[in-house]
Parts: C-alpha cells; sequence; structure tokens
C-alpha cells in the first residue's frame, strides 16, 4: 500500500497505552521542549550520536533510551536573534511511537535486491483526530553503509525490547462478513501493515458458522520452556496445524469481521481457558482469564465490539493497536439457564432487540443494512411487550466487596441484596461495553466502560408505539436516550431475565411468527441470536480477556 511520505520534520507524536521497553518512562507531552524536558533529556543515556539529514536539514541527531531527538545544524548568528532560536529548537519523536524499520535504497530495473543506499526510514503510529491512528515514516539520509548498519541494528534491538509487541498472528477471517468484504480488507489493509512490522501470520477462511469455535475450543496448547527461540506454544487441530513453523514468543490471534464472528472468537479462548483450567465448561462461576490477546478488525455491518474497543470502526487503527501491542483488558459476561452456561459475551438484548434481530436472519440474502431497516420496521409493526420478572444485583463499589470479586469469591458470600421489577416489557438490555455504533455514536449504554466491573441494565417498558420510536431516535443524537418516564437504568453485577409467558411469544393466531421458535426467546448477544426457552442469568466478570486496543478514557466521546 502507499506511504504518506514526511517532507517536514515530526514532532512529539502520541499513541495509545502499551508496555513499554522502559516502564519508568513518562509521557512526553506533544510540544516543542522547554527547559526542563531538555534538562530531563540530558539525563538520559546516549545510545547514539550522529549526523542525518532530516526533510531538507542536516541535523543532529541523538538516539537516547526513550526517544530520538534531532536540532538543524546552522551556521553561527548573532546571540538573541529570536527567529534563529525558533529554528533551532528540538524536536522529538518517542522510540514507543516507531513499529518498524527499514534501510533505505535507490533501486533500478537491473538492481531487484539491493540498490544505492540512502538512509533508513523509520516507520511510524500518528495519533489523529476522532481516536483514529495512522502511520507515517521519518527519512534519516546518511550515505554511510557503516553509519547506517549501526544505527539500524541499534533501532531494530529497540524494537525488539517491546515485550507487548506480538510477533505472530493466528489470523481468523470471515469472507462472508459485510457485502463479503472482509477479505478484501484485510489483504489490501491489514495484511500490508503486519508484514512492514515483521509480524508472520497464518490465515484460516472461517467457512460456517461455529467454524472459529470449532478450531480454537479443540485445539491442545503446549508450552515451552528452555532459553531457546521456540514457540511458547503449538495449537493442534484434529484435521490440520493452525501453526506450521511459526517462531513466535507472543502469539496471539486476530479476528476479521463483525460482531458475531469476533464474539465467537471471544467465547472460543474464554472456554480455551477454562479447559486448560481443569473446569466444567457446562457449569462455570468463577471463570478464569483467557490466556491469548484477541485483536478485532473492523469488516461487519455494525462493528459494536471493535468501535467500542477503539473510539471508531477504523481498520487502520484496529491494526495499529495490534501492532503497537497496546492491550487492555475487557470485561466479560457469562449467560446461562437453569445453572448451565451457554456463552461468554458482552452485551444482550430481549425483547425488542431479540425479535428485531430474529426476523433479520431471516432475510440474509437481503444486503446488511437493508435487512436491518426492513427488520426494524417489521419488528416496529409487530410490537408487543413481553410479561418478564427481572432480579438484579445493584453494583457494590466498595474496595472490599470488588476485592473479594476479583479474586473470585461468589456473589453470595457478600451478603448484597437482590432488587426485583415485573411487568411489561419492550426491551431489556445488558451491557458491560458502551456499544458505540454509527446509528448510536455515544452508545447504546454511554455510561459504562470496558472494565469498571459493572454492567448497564437498560429497561424500556410498556409504553406506546411513537414514544419507543422516539426514544430509539434518541440514540442518533446527543440528547439522554434515557429521559422517557417509560425508561428505567440500573448499574448491576449480575441479572436474572424470567419471561413469564412460556410460550415464546409465539401467539397462534397470529399469521406468522418469525421471530422465535415455539416455546424460545429471542436474545439478540453481541450480534448472534440465540434462542432460550426460560430465564437467563448473566453474570459479569471483570477483566477476563485482554483486547488489542485503546484507552476508553479517551475515546468515549462527550
Amino acid at each position: 500500500m502507499p506511504w504518506r511520505r514526511r517532507s517536514n520534520r515530526v514532532s512529539a507524536l502520541e499513541g495509545g497505552r502499551e508496555e513499554e521497553a522502559h516502564p519508568e518512562a513518562a509521557a512526553v507531552p506533544p510540544a516543542l521542549l522547554t527547559s526542563p524536558q531538555q534538562t530531563e533529556a540530558a539525563a538520559e543515556r546516549i545510545l547514539l550520536r550522529g549526523i542525518f539529514e532530516i526533510g531538507r536539514d542536516s541535523c543532529d541527531v541523538v538516539l537516547s533510551e526513550r526517544a530520538l531527538r534531532w536540532r538543524p545544524i546552522q551556521p553561527e548568528r548573532p546571540a538573541g536573534d529570536s527567529k534563529y532560536d525558533l529554528l533551532c529548537k528540538e524536536e522529538f519523536i518517542e522510540l514507543k511511537d516507531i513499529f518498524s524499520v527499514k534501510l533505505k535504497r535507490r533501486c533500478s530495473v537491473k538492481q531487484q535486491r539491493s540498490g544505492t543506499l540512502l538512509g533508513i526510514t523509520l516507520f511510524i503510529c500518528l495519533k489523529k483526530e476522532q481516536n483514529k491512528l495512522k502511520n507515517s515514516t521519518l527519512d534519516l539520509i546518511n550515505l554511510s553503509e557503516d553509519h547506517c548498519d549501526i544505527w539500524f541494528r541499534q533501532f531494530k534491538k529497540i524494537l525488539a525490547g517491546f515485550p507487548n509487541r506480538p510477533k505472530s498472528l493466528k489470523i481468523l477471517l470471515n469472507p462472508q462478513s459485510h457485502k463479503k468484504e472482509a477479505t478484501q480488507v484485510y489483504y489490501e489493509k491489514v495484511e500490508p501493515l503486519l508484514k512492514l512490522a515483521g509480524i508472520k501470520t497464518d490465515v484460516t477462511i472461517m467457512e460456517y458458522e461455529g467454524h472459529a469455535l470449532s478450531l480454537l475450543k479443540e485445539c491442545e496448547l503446549q508450552g515451552f520452556d528452555g532459553g531457546h527461540r521456540k514457540p511458547l506454544f503449538a495449537i493442534h487441530w484434529s484435521v490440520q496445524r493452525l501453526f506450521t513453523g511459526i517462531q513466535t514468543l507472543e502469539p496471539s490471534v486476530v479476528c476479521v469481521g463483525g460482531d458475531g464472528s469476533a464474539s465467537e472468537v471471544a467465547h472460543a479462548l474464554l472456554l480455551r481457558a477454562q479447559k486448560n483450567a481443569g473446569m466444567e465448561t457446562d457449569r462455570i462461576l468463577t471463570p478464569v482469564r483467557a490466556q491469548l490477546p484477541l485483536g478485532l478488525i473492523p469488516a461487519g455491518s455494525t462493528n459494536v465490539l471493535a468501535h467500542s474497543l477503539h473510539g471508531v470502526p477504523h481498520v487502520i487503527t484496529a491494526t495499529l493497536h495490534i501492532i503497537m501491542g497496546h492491550v487492555q483488558l475487557v470485561d466479560v459476561c457469562t449467560f446461562s439457564t437453569a445453572g448451565k452456561l451457554l456463552r461468554f459475551g458482552f452485551s444482550a438484548m430481549f425483547g425488542f432487540g431479540g425479535r428485531t434481530l430474529a426476523l433479520a436472519e431471516k432475510y440474509r440474502w437481503m444486503s446488511p443494512n437493508q435487512r436491518r431497516d426492513f427488520a426494524v420496521v417489521k419488528a416496529l409493526a409487530k410490537l408487543k411487550a413481553e410479561d418478564c420478572e427481572i432480579s438484579f444485583l445493584p453494583f457494590n463499589s466498595s474496595d472490599d466487596v470488588q476485592e473479594r470479586r476479583a479474586q473470585g469469591s461468589p456473589k453470595s458470600d457478600c451478603n448484597d441484596q437482590w432488587q426485583m421489577i415485573q411487568g411489561q416489557f419492550l426491551n431489556v438490555s445488558i451491557m458491560a461495553i458502551p456499544c458505540l455504533c454509527s446509528v448510536a455514536p455515544r452508545g447504546l449504554a454511554p455510561n459504562t466502560r470496558l472494565n469498571n466491573g459493572s454492567m448497564a441494565l437498560i429497561i424500556a417498558r410498556n409504553t406506546s408505539r411513537p414514544e419507543f420510536i422516539k426514544h430509539l431516535k434518541r440514540y442518533a443524537s446527543v440528547k439522554n436516550q434515557f429521559n422517557f418516564p417509560f425508561v428505567e437504568t440500573y448499574t448491576v453485577e449480575e441479572v436474572k431475565v424470567h419471561p413469564r409467558n412460556n410460550t415464546g411469544g409465539y401467539n397462534p393466531e397470529e399469521e406468522e411468527d418469525e421471530t422465535a421458535s415455539e416455546n424460545c426467546f429471542p436474545w439478540n448477544v453481541d450480534g448472534d441470536l440465540m434462542e432460550v426457552a426460560s430465564e437467563v442469568h448473566i453474570r459479569l466478570h471483570p477483566r477476563l480477556i485482554s483486547l488489542y486496543g485503546g484507552s476508553m478514557e479517551e475515546m468515549i466521546p462527550k
């Protein structure tokens, strides 16, 4: 893919959170260095110093433990010349913002493998507006082979010192996602960046629903010890070996697809972790954390998970977060019925949200947007409330309770008081993440964060169709979508939804019931249809999975 060359100088860069090679380093603000900063820079150990041409200037370049700094070399001028002082201001980039380094050469048609050395090119991750990241370059021009070789080796050594950055990736690609564009998105936008960063990849095409679950659930993880450069694990499957000869120190999994694919992969990784821990996967009270970090490349129609994680559904941003190793822990829910685990997930809707998805699934031949709009209109035309009993455990933020729960203490040991409400409900939403999307830029649950240890319970009681439509339209605006007398919101840790109508919403007097099987109620769990005949118990588990993404504190729209 084409690179955007930087002919001007590069000032301070910003990036997401990362486990740096030198964690004691403080973030340098994105401005020209002031005197205290220059003092701090002088205290850093200098690794290399030399002369390079940057842009159109010959510069004195200093590589320290945390940053690359340069200052134009200018002829002497009278003291106090303010213009001269401004031109000679030192500029810098932090080393944590560099993700690759290459020797820059001029190649002719006859020179296929090597050409005339021009210098070194640094590939950099830049933060743009609206949470987007972009890749850029900085050229350090010097024609000396020996000089560039020393600097090149030092840069490579530094880049190898960031432990959170993946060395190899298992790519699970859903070719059916959003107008079948996922394959094009990966090979045209994602793969070139991964290759540039020196990350080895192994791609598996997801051929059917549940394929990723079969691959990752049944695989066998084997660890290796010793000081040799061996893979920390190897994955085997009954038919194929997922990783074949990949040498890696930080294996990770990346899903290229929509919300359904991403949720399926996350569910599979968490099931794999429980199996490795020797736990019975049918009944899980305190699940263990997934061992492998998961990256999400948005290639679906809504991309709620990726949007909530990165703050924007942007392919390049998601890819750069993976390359840079910006990992954060995210809360996950378990969905169970009659004590049996149904699945792991991040959000769910019952009632209108579940019926809409059930309708949309029957019209897969339509385009994603047409299918969604058609299902919403039809569900509104047949709008009906569900008779339910909803029990929930309010969120308790006290430190001692949260510490016991973080250590895996059962909820019943915390002497918390359950609350119950009952009645006719049009929609019930339970969300552990903000659920940002194009139709809800602030999020379906804007007061929720990725890892604050709580869920948002949002209930829409029975009301007229026009009032309910006003509530839905309010999600697309900056106004409070919950400012309606029939809408109630709670911050909770556990929820039990018990439908009191045992016919699964099925009315034999209606001409057709397209939303559920008989005796089953449709649920929308992360964009996947889940049909359950009885009570569903949703329990939150804090920081259960590691996902590649930036800081949500910076990403939630105000």
